[in-house]
């Protein structure tokens, strides 16, 4: 009877570790939304708003990143647009459009999910600025969802650079998201990316926190 207890007990323990891992008792992780914007070279910059031009600050990000006062205007190839894009700074020595898969279906193009930078073989499109307008012919993509981690938060949360983790959202929609990449880096700022796409069907907002779930 003694040793029938213990198993009992032995049970019930161990279920509970599972239910509280369950319940997402991981690494929290806020969550950012990311609206579609730009990425531009100082060239592509000039293109688009003047010789000499130079991106103006409207709010701070991390990374030493901005968001611009800058807005373009962004169109696929059956000449749909969206008007209205948010120009992020600095300039790079790429550039690139971020866009949800809504917004890749409204421009009626098939637009590939890769993570910021991966744009070789990416989808054409056409930027508008008020100086003059651009064409790319690869450089859209649907960002791959992804957390930013200073090495400390990497270190505790017991991952590195490039890793893909799953997270979980403890909502009333309990979403899981997997394949999400760890992205490391002294600059960054403890906080998961997702697009608004995401975040909507998952009744997330800026804020929310989340689980690593590895």
């Amino acid at each position: 009877m003694e040793s029938k207890n213990i198993e009992l007990i032995t049970k019930m323990v161990i279920d509970a570790i599972n239910q509280s891992e369950e319940k997402g008792n991981g690494f929290m992780v806020p969550i950012g939304v990311s609206a579609r914007h730009v990425h531009l070279t100082q060239e592509h910059v000039e293109t688009l708003f003047g010789p000499g031009y130079q991106l103006t600050k409207k709010k701070d990000l991390m990374g030493g990143q901005f968001a611009s006062n800058e807005t373009v205007t962004i169109i696929g190839l059956k000449l749909r647009a969206i008007e209205n894009v948010r120009v992020l700074g600095p300039v790079r020595s790429a550039t690139q459009v971020e866009v949800s898969a809504t917004d890749a279906i409204k421009l009626g193009m098939n637009v590939p999910v890769r993570m910021s930078g991966d744009i070789a073989g990416s989808a054409p499109i056409a930027i508008v600025g008020p100086k003059g307008a651009i064409y790319l012919k690869e450089g859209c993509i649907v960002a791959m969802r992804h957390i930013h981690m200073s090495p400390k938060d990497a270190q505790a949360a017991g991952v590195k650079n490039g890793d893909i983790v799953s997270v979980k959202a403890d909502n009333e929609r309990g979403t899981i998201f997997n394949h999400v990449a760890i992205r490391v880096d002294d600059s960054f700022t403890l906080e998961m990316h997702i697009d608004t796409d995401e975040a909507n069907a998952a009744k997330i907002a800026t804020g929310n926190t989340v689980t690593i779930i590895k």
